[in-house]
């Protein structure tokens, strides 16, 4: 019958731009939004993000995202909602129901895109319940919030998300751990482009080095970019993430337009940035924060068999706070060298004199260069 009709019924693979998966941190401290309320409130931040969301699902059939807060005391995820085991969670279709851990759900609209309403539901619902079970005690624990945790929780869903995207090859002897290693060959896989959006309002997260930095490890590996958008405050630690991961970091200096920012700067992916002039950090931080009292220092000692760095050569007993080997650092802290003045000399005229004036001739060659 191919024959007869003439009709090309071969399958045509599709080879448009490759589904993005987008997955935002939103770092949901409560010290830090209260004094960011008068400029940008927590609310508005949320319509903002909820729009740059649907302007992403919008831009591709197949790109997906995830949602996950980075609270004071842990970090949730706010889309997708993980599964719940008991059957009688199930909410009722009409009207305003409460769900089981007392949040109110929305009624769902006719008129809007359902993808859209799903995500927005989710993330209110999981939102407001966060923001109910956090008690007095987590926002006198501490000031800052677990960014370490987010980024592993994001990385593990990443992860996940390729290898569903990608088809066993059932060739190999074992499939599974073809699928597993990223710079197998023996699986053909269904390109998928991921990133991590970190919307940060919080200051210096020291005290979260080692974990933050072994998610940024992680991300360099797989080739996962770290955009960073500093709505407050300032950190080394997410300057160091977006410059090794090849991300973008923005810090805007009006918070308020964080729409603006988030849909010119953030939302082309990783293919539709070959052919755009991203914005840049400028100069990056490149300081560490020591392991003793996860303080950010200049110069500090490093330990020779794990790299740990520690900002006072007084270790309890000379052992190392990570590995346990024995350290000498007393004895590599010398005394700071003397330094000695430099003569200076006397600088000779065009003429060849000598030029009682230091500086006091035009030197030659400081004039504007020629365009040959």
């Amino acid at each position: 019958m191919n024959g007869i009709d003439g009709t090309d019924r071969q399958v045509k693979t599709d080879e448009g731009p490759p589904p993005s998966l987008l997955a935002v941190v939103l770092d949901t401290n409560p010290h830090a939004w209260a004094h960011l309320s008068s400029t940008l409130p927590l609310s508005s931040c949320i319509a903002a993000l909820l729009i740059f969301i649907n302007a992403h699902l919008a831009s591709g059939n197949g790109n997906e995202v995830a949602v996950i807060a980075s609270h004071s005391h842990r970090a949730e995820w706010l889309y997708p909602t993980p599964h719940t085991t008991s059957p009688s969670h199930r909410s009722k279709l009409n009207g305003s129901t409460s769900s089981p851990n007392g949040t109110i759900k929305i009624p769902e609209n006719p008129n809007k895109y359902r993808p859209f309403a799903t995500v927005e539901q989710s993330l209110l619902q999981n939102f407001s319940a966060l923001l109910s079970s956090t008690k007095e005690a987590h926002l006198a624990a501490t000031p800052t919030t677990l960014i370490g945790g987010a980024l592993s929780l994001a990385l593990s869903y990443i992860a996940k998300s390729v290898l569903r995207h990608s088809p066993v090859d059932t060739g190999i002897e074992n499939p599974l751990s073809a699928l597993a290693d990223s710079e197998s060959s023996h699986t053909a896989r269904v390109p998928l482009t991921s990133r991590i959006l970190i919307v940060s309002v919080s200051g210096d997260l020291a005290n979260q080095y080692i974990p933050v930095m072994n998610s940024i490890f992680a991300a360099q590996r797989k080739r996962i970019p770290i955009d960073i958008l500093k709505l407050a405050g300032d950190t080394v630690l997410l300057q160091q993430a977006s410059d090794a991961t090849g991300g973008v970091y923005m810090k805007p200096e009006q918070p308020e337009g964080l729409l603006q920012y988030l849909m010119m700067g953030f939302l082309p992916d990783a293919t539709a940035r070959r052919s755009l002039v991203m914005p840049s950090a400028g100069g990056v931080d490149f300081r560490a924060a020591c392991f003793c009292h996860r303080k950010v220092v200049d110069i500090g000692f490093v330990c020779s068999v794990c790299l740990s760095i520690f900002c006072e050569p007084n270790l309890p007993d000379n052992l190392c706070l990570t590995c346990g080997s024995y350290l000498s650092l007393r004895a590599a802290q010398t005394a700071t060298p003397a330094l000695i003045p430099r003569k200076k000399k006397k600088k000779k005229r065009a003429g060849g004199g000598d030029s009682a004036t230091p500086g006091g001739s035009t030197p030659a060659g400081s004039s504007t260069p020629m365009h040959l």
